[in-house]
């Protein structure tokens, strides 16, 4: 972006002048993951920016997401291998027990680290960096506390907050989200988990795990976002023996004598607490969409172009968990990162997305990846299966419950996507991720090596059932000759 010597004058200058008098190159509102990642990529560009942010600095992720959620979980999976200590001959694992708050309190520890080295990478904008509340006035300005801001282009990343009905405000603090479960510093003995999606599944588990009661309720068929019935049977086989779960109708909240009554068709269930795990919404509540002057959809939002950000033909992007597109801090990175790029650059880049890859973080790993069978044509694809219930590596571990699922097009042999539950199916998950994002066939995949004992070759299992589906490709391929079908060798 070419500019004068007037156009580079300091910043501070600029916002004490005001926006009218010297407007500026972009205005990001919100400074979570697409905030940053767009603040980084328009300070390569520019030094006329302003990055504005309501409320406390520093993303989803690190603040009530992905970092707290992965220390609960860890926490409950080193509890619950006193499980299998016994088959491995290690004896006394009933005198172990869970102190409740000390978990919770390292939780926040840590937390509260991961929280702070997110908010230091904020440190270097300096007076780059507005608190409030900003509001459009018009696509090319933003109002924050009374004052208006002018800019050639805005980034809005403003986020998402978790979904909670209005009619469960009546119970107070016994109702949590992921923004307040991390600050209790002790849960009750009966918690009710109402959304069975990637963080019901995830939280569900967890505490049950580490003692508590846990009943989970989802109005969807299946759980965590799967979309293969074999695939969701076998998860949902796993998780029964851990909690009890209901699904295939919404929950309904009452008040009653001993708790939160919760009912889901026949189904009925008293609580202490009820974690809301429904969702997150994009947090667009007083934002003012409607000064774009573009019609927004039934649920509020604008046309977005995945593959820039922008809304519609306006010097608008809108990136990160505020589109509700995925809301995933890969994605929200790669997301703020376009459209800081279209924002401050001189031209409206396109940009290839990756390969979707979604990950539940229970035990076995859920994982989907690439085209979820749902979006299939059945007739037009073929499909490869393992089982790790012999798998050998698996029997070892006492981890042997999973199932993979992988999917091909049916002319060109070529890897189109998976779904599984597996153990440490997320290592398995990045493997077949990268082979849909460089295009390989099955034959392909087949022909990379495969170590033993290794969890990965249930991977190769499963190409082996669809590579007997296609045409051979030569009179030799090592990796996809047949086992020897034996779990000690296989």
């Amino acid at each position: 972006m070419n500019q004068t010597p007037e156009d580079r004058r300091p910043l501070a200058q600029s916002r004490r002048q005001g926006a009218a008098d010297t407007p500026l190159d972009v205005i990001i509102l919100g400074a979570g993951t697409a905030g940053l990642a767009a603040a980084r990529e328009v300070r390569k560009r520019t030094e006329r920016f302003v990055l504005i942010n309501d409320g406390p600095w520093g993303t989803t992720c690190a603040r009530v997401g992905c970092m707290p959620s992965k220390l609960l979980i860890e926490a409950a999976n080193a509890f619950h291998r006193r499980h299998s200590f016994d088959a491995f001959g290690i004896r006394g694992a009933d005198a172990l027990k869970v102190d409740l708050p000390a978990v919770l309190h390292r939780v926040r520890a840590l937390r509260d680290q991961f929280v702070d080295a997110t908010v230091r990478s904020t440190d270097g904008f300096g007076e780059h960096c507005i608190a409030g509340r900003g509001r459009l006035v018009a696509p090319d300005r933003v109002e924050v506390d009374g004052r208006r801001y002018q800019a050639r282009r805005i980034v809005l990343a403003t986020g998402s907050r978790p979904v909670v009905p209005a009619a469960w405000q009546s119970f107070g603090d016994r109702i949590l989200t992921t923004d307040t479960l991390f600050e209790q510093h002790t849960l009750a003995p009966r918690i009710g988990i109402v959304g069975l999606g990637p963080i019901g599944i995830e939280l569900a588990q967890a505490l049950a795990r580490l003692g508590l009661s846990v009943v989970g309720f989802g109005s969807s068929r299946t759980l965590a976002g799967i979309t293969d019935e074999a695939v969701d049977a076998m998860l949902r086989e796993a998780l029964q023996q851990e909690f009890a779960l209901h699904t295939g109708s919404s929950a309904e909240l009452s008040e009653g004598r001993q708790g939160i009554e919760i009912r889901n068709g026949k189904v009925h269930a008293v609580v202490d607490q009820v974690i809301a795990a429904l969702g997150r919404r994009p947090d667009l509540a007083g934002l003012g969409l409607e000064a774009l002057g573009i019609p927004l959809d039934a649920r509020g939002m604008p046309p977005v172009d995945p593959a820039t950000m922008r809304i519609g033909d306006l010097p608008v992007f809108l990136a990160g968990d505020a589109n509700g597109r995925a809301a995933l801090l890969h994605e929200a990175a790669d997301e703020g990162h376009i459209a800081g790029i279209n924002a401050a650059g001189p031209d409206i880049r396109c940009f290839r997305r990756r390969t979707p890859l979604a990950i539940v973080f229970c035990e076995p790993n859920v994982a989907i990846i690439g085209k979820r069978w749902s979006q299939l044509d059945a007739s037009r694809t073929r499909t490869g299966e393992a089982s790790f219930a012999r798998q050998g590596r698996a029997r070892v571990a006492q981890r042997n419950h999973g199932l993979l699922r992988v999917y091909a097009d049916a002319a060109s042999a070529r890897l189109l996507g998976a779904e599984l539950v597996a153990p440490a199916g997320e290592h398995l998950a990045h493997l077949i991720a990268l082979a849909i994002e460089r295009e390989l066939t099955v034959h392909e995949l087949l022909r990379t090596p495969f170590y033993h004992p290794v969890l990965e070759e249930g991977l190769r299992t499963a190409l082996r059932t669809l590579a007997a589906q296609f045409p051979a490709t030569g009179d030799s391929d090592l990796a996809a000759c047949e086992g020897f079908r034996s779990e000690a060798l296989d």
